[in-house]
């Protein structure tokens, strides 16, 4: 049973992570093409708002993928590789 939630939450660890990096990478490369940008100050302003906006659910997903790891990991035997050749 462990093993059934640990996979399931990598599985929306990744979508979740996936889905909201592709997004802020998508918004940043709009905003760097569009005219009027602000220079390198509009840069630094639009980092700050994809980091608040897009680090939430990010760091979300990453959490969620990090826990269903260590959740599979620790249902795993411990291994014994005395003298298995």
């Amino acid at each position: 049973m462990k093993r059934l939630l640990g996979g399931i939450m990598i599985a929306a660890g990744i979508l979740i992570a996936g889905a909201s990096g592709l997004c802020s990478l998508v918004f940043v490369i709009s905003m760097l093409g569009s005219p009027g940008s602000g220079g390198l100050g509009g840069v630094f302003g639009l980092m700050l708002l994809v980091a608040i906006f897009g680090g939430a659910p990010f760091g979300l997903g990453l959490g969620l993928y990090i826990f269903g790891r260590r959740l599979i990991r620790s249902d795993d035997p411990p291994s014994d590789h005395r003298g298995v050749f």
